[in-house]
């Protein structure tokens, strides 16, 4: 506790689930908090709620499959802060169907907020970093990027985080920039609250823990990753997921 006091960290699709639990870690590891979600209503609510165990957070409404809008929030972001230490791409949704029903807007929609946003981001802010000599990039990837039924567009997307994490740690690593990604497995999560409980089911049998994860335990994973005691990790994609085991 305590090790990110002066960092400034950025979240992305932090208005719950997974991304509020993360917000909420790196606050209380003494991080100032900038919260982004395109759903403002839920993100000041979730703001409130972080506020009672730490006042150093700050939301603000952005659309990250915008690449304008990200611009404009990260400009107002750096007029703030002066810097951006942490970032965490967390921002992601699903529209699942079979391939060969699949329409173009659920296939780019899925790639716009899941890998598109990733690029939009890292360009904000890792010119900065590069400039400061320091930047934690932490990209929330899936175990769904080896391929799930049903979701095409999803695991694309996910497996194209893989690429683009190890791709900017070596590209960055010499400006004391790392970058790494985490996949969650089956979390309880507002996006898989609404799964069959045959699929539920199914996916505990599968998962050695014996249960579903909760988002505070990827919280955990990524906090480490953005803090000081993973400055030789780098390019990493580390499993969250009770041993899921992919069939």
């Amino acid at each position: 506790m305590g090790n990110l006091v002066g960092k400034i960290a950025v979240v992305t699709g932090a208005a719950q689930g997974i991304g509020e639990k993360i917000a909420a870690r790196l606050l209380d590891d003494g991080a100032t908090v900038v919260i982004l979600d395109v759903n403002f209503e839920k993100l000041e609510r979730t703001a409130s709620v972080l506020g009672d165990s730490g006042e150093n957070v700050y939301p603000m409404k952005c659309n990250v499959a915008d690449s304008e809008d990200v611009s404009k929030t990260f400009s107002a972001i750096y007029g703030k802060f002066g810097k951006v230490d942490i970032l965490i791409n967390n921002a992601g949704i699903t529209r699942d169907s079979f391939f060969h029903k699949m329409t173009p807007e659920q296939w780019h929609s899925v790639l716009d907020v899941n890998l598109n946003s990733m690029f939009y981001t890292c360009q904000a802010v890792i010119p900065h970093m590069r400039t400061q000599q320091y930047g934690k990039i932490v990209n929330v990837s899936s175990s769904s990027s080896w391929g799930n039924l049903g979701q095409g567009n999803y695991s694309a997307s996910k497996a194209g985080v893989l690429g683009l994490t190890r791709t900017l740690a070596k590209e960055n690593g010499s400006k004391q920039i790392t970058v790494n990604a985490v996949a969650p497995g089956q979390i309880n999560t507002d996006m898989t609250k609404d799964l069959p409980d045959d699929v539920k089911k199914m996916a505990t049998m599968l998962t050695p823990a014996g249960r579903m994860g909760d988002p505070a335990e990827v919280a955990s994973v990524v906090a480490f990753l953005a803090s000081d005691d993973s400055s030789f990790v780098n390019g990493e994609c580390i499993s969250v997921s009770g041993g899921f085991l992919i069939v």
